[in-house]
């Protein structure tokens, strides 16, 4: 199937590993050019060589105010054109109510809520019809993960920020969409699971409430995120998509 991807150009926000890389992988995989960020200068020049000519890396910090007319900018300097962003973010330090400090909360709030808000914000100024704006959150926005309160307080306002912004640009020929991963195979997950006091055992447990009986894949990530940003998914707005095999009991 073409996704119709050919020679359109995207932006997406920490993209030096994880499921950000995942995406802009698929997405060069399928013809498209990529701007990726990350807030390292080495590791983004190394995750932009990887990808190969059809992509471009800049340093930059989501917190930045200045960070997506920044982006946007360079994204039409390198290639010409821009056609949507992939706004994903790091997720927040974990810990339960009473362990997470206010500084902890207004750090997250900056980079994962406003820095993201911001982004979107910037990009709905500046794309035109077929203009798409992508968001990964988690899926918190459905149901609260033990030991994340953060990203519990943070997903799903992003979420019902998307929403609006999708009806709001949605006129304009725009669609805004969410993806909602859970057990993903990447190093955060991993790092979460080995939080507990017998990781392999906490695997298990976690693959024994997936329907497919596994953890997603990066990949398989990615290529949820390359259609859902291409235009082959042309009349899809406004939606959150659970990318967790199954793992989500309610529709």
């Amino acid at each position: 199937m073409d996704l119709g991807l050919k020679d359109r150009v995207y932006v997406i926000t920490g993209a030096t590993r994880g499921l950000g890389n995942a995406a802009a992988r698929a997405l060069v995989a399928d013809g498209a050019k990529v701007l990726i960020t990350g807030r390292d200068e080495k590791t983004v020049a190394e995750a932009a060589g990887e990808l190969g000519e059809n992509a471009r890396g800049i340093a930059a910090d989501n917190a930045d105010p200045a960070v997506a007319d920044r982006l946007i900018a360079a994204a039409r300097e390198h290639f010409g054109r821009f056609d949507g962003v992939l706004i994903s973010v790091g997720g927040p330090a974990p810990g339960f109510v009473a362990d997470n400090t206010d500084e902890q909360w207004e750090s997250a709030f900056e980079s994962v809520f406003l820095g993201a808000v911001r982004l979107a914000r910037g990009a709905a100024a500046e794309l035109g019809e077929g203009g798409v704006i992508g968001f990964v959150l988690s899926a918190s926005v459905h149901e609260p993960i033990p030991g994340l309160t953060i990203s519990n307080g943070l997903r799903p306002g992003l979420a019902g920020f998307a929403k609006s912004l999708a009806d709001e640009v949605g006129p304009r020929g725009i669609r805004v969409v969410g993806l909602l991963p859970s057990r993903i195979d990447t190093d955060r997950v991993r790092q979460l699971d080995g939080l507990s006091a017998d990781p392999e055992a906490t695997r298990a447990g976690h693959e024994s409430r997936i329907p497919l009986r596994r953890y997603g894949t990066p990949e398989e990530f990615g290529r949820t995120a390359a259609f859902f940003l291409s235009p082959a998914a042309s009349y899809l707005t406004g939606v959150m998509l659970p990318v967790d095999g199954g793992a989500r009991h309610g529709f």
